[in-house]
Order: C-alpha cells, then structure tokens, then sequence
C-alpha cells in the first residue's frame, strides 16, 4: 500500500514547495516595491492630499448617476482624471470613462476599475451630510469612494514621477448595480478596444480595511415577472381575476421559499409595480426579483423553485376569481444574468495582493461577492476585487455612510496602490 501512497506524498509536497516558492517570490517584489523612495514619495502624497481625495469623493457623490443615466458623472469624472495628469481619456461607447498611463511596454496590461452607476433612482437627493469624519450620502461608499481613488493613485505616482512595466488603464464603469447587468463590464472585456488585451483586473468596490480580497465571482439572475390579466372597473368589474392579487400571493410564496445557508443563497423582491387608478383593477402588475446563491447547482435550483411559485400564484388567482374577461397571464422575464468565476488563492495576483497587504501589518481575508471582476474571472482573466479604503456602512440605503478618518482612509489607498503597482512592476 505504502508503495501506492508514496507518489501522491512526494507529488503533493512537491506542490506544496512550488507553492511557498510563488508566494516567496511574490512576498520578494512586493518588498522591493514597497521600499522603492518613489513608492514612498507617492504614500506621502496621499497622505498630505487628504483633504483634497474627500472634496472629491463628496463631489463625485453629489453628480448624479441612476442606472443607466450615468453620462453627467461620467463627464465630469473624465475632466477630473484629465485634471489628475492623464491625457488619454475618453467616455467609450457604452459610458465608461477609460484613461491609459503608459509605462514601458515590457509588461501586461492591467486594468483597474471603479463603478460610476448607483443603485438610486433619479431625483434622490444626494447631497453630503458631514459630521466630524463621517459623510451621509447615497452612493458615497458605494462607490464614490473608491471613484476618488483613481484619481488620487493617478496623481500620486505622477508626484513621485514613477513610471511602471505595464500600461495601467484607469477605468470608471457604468452598470455594476442592479440591471445594469454589468454592461460596463461586459463592453469593456468583450468589444470594446481594449477586448482581449487587458491581463489583469482590479476592482476597488466599495469602502472597507484593505485586507479583503475577493477571489469568487457569485453568480446571480434577475427577473422582471409581469402578471397581466383584463383589469376593469373597481366596482363594476369587481369580481375578476386580478394581477395586483396574483403578484402578492405570488410573493407571499417567495417570501416563504427555503433555500440553504451553506452555499448561502438568497433572493429578493426589490421593484414592484403596476395599475393606472386606485379605482381601476389593473391590467397589468410586475415585480423585479434577485437571486443569487454561492453555487451554481443551488442557484439553478432556487430559479427553478421560483418559477413553479410564480405559475402557481396565477393558477390559484384564475381559481379564485371569474376569468369570464379573460385569465391571468405571467411573464417571467430574465433581465440579469451574472456570470460565476473564480481564481485560485495560489494565483499570482492573489498572492501579490495579499503579500503587500501582510505588509502593511494586517491579515488578507479572502472572499466572494458579485462585482465587475465577475466578467474577467469567468472569461479566466486574473482578477480580484479589493476595499478602497476607511469604513462605512448601510451601502444600498438612503442613510449610506463612510468615514474618512485619515489614518485609516490613507492606508486603504497605499494598499490598493501597493498592490497595483507591485502587479504593474517599478521601472
């Protein structure tokens, strides 16, 4: 037995020692960027333009950008990255603001990426509310934040006058957030002019320590479910089958379907809608539905689950009332269809990543979330996403904050930068 077991020990420690070999090296040229003057230059530049990185922020988060609406901050975003010393900018057909800092050639193209879109409709008021170090606004962490990041990484490396291995692409993207569907992303990866040549991701989304790195892309699908039925007077058709009814017990039964804890999986029922009066039964009532789950079977099978619900709140609506006009109709439309993805821990980009923030004196986590890094990962493109820096809370909320505490805002961006330019290589 022993003579059958032996090779898979000596293969199993010969990956092992390849393994602390990588890490080794990495950990190797993450020293060497650190402790470069120019490196250090650049993290006194920071630190000493704090104050001018939370104007910023608070000016990127009082531009509006609804989904699909996010052309007035991306103009003005193009103007502050050329501001920051880059000259070749551009808003690339689907919206992003794209700026290329041209380092020598010899090394891979990497991108990095933060969202310009947020999840609230046009007409919230997001105007900054400061108290002490902390700013209230819609969108402010998530992820005007980490918007102000380019630019400050931006300025810092032309300060210190440091110029890299790789072209760096500065990107800021249009919909990350809700149905969005990741187009900024997807143009970006799949037609846009930078399509099969960027080697390398970076997504900052959104505020946190900087010892985060996500490693897994979670899969997620949308529906718009549209129930639609003949409607009619209030009191003259009163006793018709009824879409308003169709989609509360339709979500009722969502409300109650099980899914697992472990793959963590959940949903949500975040956009409802429908009718023409108070005094008219609707010919039409919708709902807009989020799921997403750790795992691609459990995904599938909460999809499938919830379709059975929804056909069978309109059979039981058809059943309740007199279809004499006509029966209730459901439409179940997919309008978001994230993409899983995910890279291996011992990858370089995961290995730099977390050489320089153990650097920095904390412990890498590493973790899964749904962000623009899905595309690349699932095209097999490296890519992590990482904390722009600070803390904060309530993202997605109308009471969203971030705390711009200097210590801890500044080394989020050393880290992020760190990391950057340690995949990026200092000339």
């Amino acid at each position: 037995m022993f003579s059958r077991i032996a090779p898979k020990i000596a293969t199993l420690a010969l990956l092992l020692a390849i393994i602390r070999g990588a890490a080794s090296a990495q950990s190797g040229n993450v020293q060497r960027v650190l402790v470069d003057p120019k490196f250090q230059a650049a993290q006194e530049f920071i630190a000493k333009d704090h104050d001018r990185f939370v104007r910023e922020t608070i000016q990127i988060t009082e531009t509006e950008a609804p989904p699909f609406q996010e052309v007035k901050r991306a103009k003005v975003f193009m103007e502050m990255l050329r501001q920051s010393g880059l000259s070749d900018v551009e808003i690339d057909p689907e919206g992003n603001v794209i700026g290329l800092r041209r380092g020598t050639g010899t090394g891979p193209l990497i991108a990095i990426a933060a969202h310009l879109d947020t999840v609230f409709p046009e007409g919230t008021n997001v105007k900054v509310r400061r108290e002490g170090t902390r700013l209230y606004a819609p969108g402010v962490g998530d992820d005007s934040r980490a918007v102000a990041v380019l630019l400050e990484i931006v300025r810092a490396m032309d300060s210190a006058k440091i110029q890299t291995s790789s072209d760096i692409l500065f990107v800021a993207d249009v919909g990350e957030e809700g149905p969005g569907d990741l187009r900024g992303m997807k143009y970006l990866f799949q037609k846009g002019p930078y399509k099969d040549k960027i080697k390398m991701f970076i997504s900052l989304d959104p505020f946190g320590w900087g010892n985060d790195i996500t490693t897994a892309g979670m899969g997620s699908k949308r529906f718009k479910v549209i129930f639609s039925g003949p409607g009619g007077h209030s009191f003259g058709s009163f006793g018709l089958v009824n879409p308003a009814y169709a989609l509360g017990n339709a979500i009722a039964k969502l409300s109650r379907m099980q899914v697992p804890q472990r793959p963590k999986t959940t949903y949500n029922v975040g956009v409802v809608g429908g009718g023409t009066s108070v005094n008219s039964i609707p010919f039409e009532s919708w709902m807009e539905v989020d799921i997403r789950s750790e795992t691609r079977e459990e995904l599938n099978r909460a999809v499938e689950n919830f379709t059975r619900l929804m056909h069978e709140a309109v059979e039981e609506e058809n059943r309740a009332r007199s279809t004499s006009q006509g029966k209730i109709e459901i439409d179940v439309k997919l309008i978001g269809d994230r993409p899983f993805g995910e890279i291996f821990q011992t990858a370089p980009i995961v290995q730099t990543a977390a050489a320089v923030i153990r650097a920095f004196g904390m412990v890498p986590t590493f973790g899964l979330s749904s962000t623009d890094a899905n595309i690349p990962l699932s095209m097999g493109i490296p890519a992590i996403t990482l904390e722009s820096g600070g803390t904060g809370s309530r993202n997605h909320t109308l009471d969203e904050w971030i705390d711009v505490e200097k210590t801890a805002s500044v080394r989020g961006i050393h880290i992020a930068m760190g990391i950057l330019l340690s995949l990026a290589g200092l000339n």
